[in-house]
């Protein structure tokens, strides 16, 4: 296992959060849930158990919305940022672009989620190099 600190936070920094690598299923989402959740066609993620991930930032955990009966959408409450979602499994799927390196290769996308809920206008492309 990698012991590799991945950190990043919201667009205010009051929340900001520390998880120890290795990054897991790194993968983008067109589901509707992610598509409002994020304001945006496409979201893409990497999931952390929670044990491994620390909130560090002066505003603590994020706020919470529970959007399906086993998973919470989590959220800045200062800025309203997209944070990611905290399932009841436990496990932290963190969004890609609130990491200090969003361009981390282990952070890549490999597969595609809800692909059919994809605008058609829409292209994306994994680390893999399937649309």
């Amino acid at each position: 296992m990698s012991d590799k600190i991945y950190s990043g936070g919201c667009l205010c920094g009051a929340v900001r959060f520390e998880a120890t690598g290795p990054a897991e299923k790194p993968h983008t989402c067109s589901c509707r849930f992610c598509q409002q959740h994020t304001g945006a066609p496409t979201a893409a993620w990497v999931e952390f158990p929670a044990e491994r991930l620390q909130w560090t930032g002066t505003g603590g955990t994020p706020s919470t919305w529970r959007s399906s009966d086993y998973s919470s959408r989590a959220f800045c409450p200062a800025c309203g940022s997209s944070i990611g979602a905290i399932d009841d499994e436990p496990v932290v799927a963190l969004l890609i672009g609130g990491f200090d390196d969003p361009a981390d290769p282990a952070l890549a996308p490999q597969y595609h989620s809800f692909e059919d809920c994809r605008p058609g206008w829409l292209q994306v492309e994994t680390a893999s190099g399937e649309e």
